[in-house]
């Protein structure tokens, strides 16, 4: 039996075009990361792809790429790019590891994966705070905030997809809003408002977020407002060639640790 869908796309798709790009900060920054590591890399890429939902914001950060459009199928051809740089929309997707196995098949050998997306400690006290006020108000939860993977679950799913030299890293941005209302604005300017395929379609509480709004301050304050988290996790992947550097078996060390560091070797005995 499939699984029900986690994604609304429908939903995401009009939170998207409404998207008044005045809250750009989280692309901005990641954008920035982005060029860094390719920058790092310091290989010239003549064949790249760039898959994101807002093409007129990133197609500046790898120039001459082809723009492939966010979606649970990706019209990526086999060995066709060296690199793909996926954008701030894997966290959207249905199933993120058919996402990765779709870019690794469509890179060359030795071709390079370059993913940025939201973190699972993104909006972490928001999600606290509706919870805490629904539970009050109804005695029960409805899915409001999109559930989000953390570091070493993604870091795996490289692995999973067949990807060479796997990295994950994270940035954390905390950031200060007035209000839980100021927040809310922010993210509808972002295109990321509550886009879960499960989520309720009657009208909340009227309560609700007034409530969120006084838990939030309480628990999460910041000066004279509340404090939002936004994580960014940062994938890299290869796809496997014979030409890049491969691990050591298993004792085939050729000199010992402790020679290394100038100490003496313990027996490990007690």
């Amino acid at each position: 039996m499939s699984q029900p869908p986690l994604t609304d796309r429908s939903a995401l798709a009009l939170h998207r075009a409404r998207a008044d790009g005045s809250a750009w900060f989280l692309h901005e920054a990641a954008m920035g990361e982005v060029q860094e590591r390719l920058k790092d890399v310091n290989r010239t890429f003549r064949r790249p792809a760039l898959v994101t939902a807002h093409p007129e914001l990133w197609r500046d950060v790898v120039p001459g790429a082809r723009i492939v459009p966010d979606g649970e199928t990706l019209p990526l051809a086999p060995d066709a790019h060296d690199l793909i740089v996926h954008a701030m929309c894997l966290h959207w997707s249905d199933d993120p590891v058919g996402q990765l196995i779709q870019c690794r098949r469509a890179l060359v050998e030795d071709g390079a994966l370059i993913v940025a997306l939201p973190g699972g400690e993104t909006l972490h006290e928001l999600r606290a705070a509706l919870g805490q006020a629904e539970v009050e108000l109804t005695g029960g939860l409805s899915p409001r905030v999109l559930p989000m993977a953390d570091t070493r679950d993604l870091g795996g799913l490289l692995q999973r997809a067949g990807l060479a030299l796997p990295v994950a890293d994270v940035t954390n941005l905390a950031v200060r809003y007035r209000d839980l209302a100021h927040l809310a604005r922010d993210l509808r300017a972002m295109g990321e408002t509550n886009a879960l395929a499960a989520r309720h379609r009657r009208t909340p509480p009227r309560d609700l977020f007034d409530r969120a709004d006084r838990i939030y301050r309480a628990a999460f304050p910041s000066g004279d407002g509340i404090s939002a988290t936004f994580q960014t996790i940062f994938l890299n992947g290869w796809a496997p060639s014979e030409t890049q550097p491969k691990p050591l078996r298993p004792g085939s060390a050729q000199a010992r640790l402790a020679d290394a560091l100038g100490v003496t070797e313990l027996d490990g005995e007690r």
